[in-house]
């Protein structure tokens, strides 16, 4: 994939670490020219067990072509770790952001949190449940806001051994569960979903939606007619961006906040 993405237009900075005791490391794609101070914090998907921050510079290009500043972190997976590891070790990759991106051009003040699928997943509960970033001295509402496509956000019950391994036991799997921790204030969220993705079903959005609406949350939600799981990451890349409208929905959002 990324041998087909330019290497233009954006400054990469990469392998920084941004958790000692773990070795865990992020990269950091700035625009080259004009960027706006906009930060995205993006956590890519691979079930909770999977993916590597190297293979998503697709990501970054589609986000830095639009004047955004983006940030790749990698996360411990299963089976190396289980719930919630994985979205503390995100909390801390985004209290590095908050931190340190004034020195790469990013203001501290516009972090968006923005994920596909699992990694969708990891940033709602970083904007719904209050507990992972009060861990790194922040807020959600440090946050300018939350970007979800094709996310899991209410999928119980658990359906193969491998989730039950991964989220082990009812305590956890209900705390993992987006729609049930989610504590106002949170930042606007946007709820992006392919209504041909089989493998998370949209009602997983909606069913989120519906919540924050409930709390008196700011919440956007927006179908893509044909496109399935992976089209929902997938047009992010220019090869496979077709008209555009996914990154399109995700510039709008930003912008708006």
């Amino acid at each position: 994939m990324n041998a087909l993405i330019p290497s233009d237009g954006y400054r990469a900075y990469l392998d920084i670490v941004y958790q000692q005791n773990t070795g865990n490391a992020l990269d950091v794609y700035v625009p080259a020219q004009k960027p706006s101070r906009a930060v995205v914090v993006f956590f890519y998907g691979g079930s909770w067990e999977s993916g590597r921050r190297e293979d998503y510079r697709f990501a970054a290009e589609a986000l830095t072509a639009q004047g955004y500043s983006v940030v790749v972190p990698d996360y411990r997976k299963y089976p190396e770790v289980v719930f919630p590891t994985f979205v503390e070790d995100a909390a801390a990759a985004v209290a590095w952001v908050h931190l340190h991106i004034a020195e790469y051009g990013g203001d501290p003040g516009r972090i968006f949190v923005a994920g596909h699928s699992a990694g969708a997943h990891i940033t709602a509960l970083l904007v719904l449940d209050p507990k992972y970033l009060k861990t790194q001295g922040m807020s959600p509402m440090d946050l300018r806001g939350m970007i979800g496509l094709a996310g899991p956000y209410d999928f119980l019950p658990l359906q193969t051994a491998r989730l039950n391994a991964i989220f082990p036991g009812d305590r956890l799997q209900f705390l993992a569960q987006p729609v049930n921790v989610l504590q106002a204030p949170n930042p606007p969220v946007q709820l992006l979903v392919g209504l041909k993705d089989k493998t998370v079903l949209p009602r997983n959005s909606e069913s989120l939606a519906q919540r924050i609406k409930k709390t008196g949350g700011r919440v956007e939600l927006r179908y893509f007619m044909d496109y399935g799981h992976i089209d929902m990451v997938l047009r992010l890349a220019r090869p496979f961006r077709g008209d555009g409208s996914l990154v399109q929905a995700i510039g709008d959002f930003i912008d708006r906040q």
